[in-house]
């Protein structure tokens, strides 16, 4: 083979196989999620006036990537329930009651995968189970990798940026107060903005 048709052939490979890259990593990995750089926020209708927002402000966990193979092989977020915020006392102390998230009873919520379908090398589904008020039921994630690098400062470990989206119906976990009258939807919007650690 000539120079240029190896030149060619190395060219043609990096094209379709982004994994390729010397930072990929060749066997399952632990990555820690970071809590300073950890972001969950919902969205739920309100009256039909607007969309009120909302977030959690404590929550972590890991997951296992194998980065060569494009493959999560296991993980799971665990969120303080308590810790919801609304920027608005009032409205945070009723949705720790039993009318939403009953905080007592039910101090975490949690997110396990059980599958993961990968679209191509960025876009994935991730299949899971989610834990809220007691009742588990399965949810799907659509999760986009944006980055995947050492950190250029910091702590300048090995690092994947990665945003998730997925919609559910809180009285399929049977939180229903406000639904008659439509005072509060249903279907709530959850977003997680996140960068997590290699170990």
């Amino acid at each position: 083979m000539t120079n240029r048709a190896c030149l060619n052939l190395a060219v043609a490979l990096l094209a379709v196989s982004p994994w390729l890259s010397p930072q990929a990593r060749a066997e399952p990995q632990t990555f820690e999620i970071d809590q300073d750089h950890l972001s969950i926020v919902f969205l739920v209708d309100h009256v039909g006036y607007a969309r009120q927002f909302g977030q959690f402000l404590e929550a972590g966990g890991s997951f296992v990537y194998d980065e060569s193979e494009n493959h999560l092989s296991g993980g799971e977020i665990t969120i303080s329930a308590d810790s919801v915020f609304t920027n608005h006392d009032r409205r945070d102390r009723h949705l720790r009651n039993d009318d939403f998230l009953a905080v007592d009873d039910h101090p975490e919520i949690r997110f396990v995968v059980t599958d993961h379908r990968p679209i191509d090398a960025n876009q994935h589904h991730v299949d899971g189970e989610l834990t809220l008020l007691g009742q588990t039921r399965p949810v799907t994630l659509d999760v986009t990798l944006n980055k995947a690098a050492d950190y250029p400062f910091g702590h300048g470990d090995y690092t994947l940026g990665l945003s998730a989206r997925t919609t559910i119906k809180r009285s399929d976990w049977g939180m229903t107060y406000g639904l008659e009258g439509g005072l509060v939807g249903d279907e709530i919007e959850l977003w997680f903005e996140l960068e997590a650690i290699a170990d």
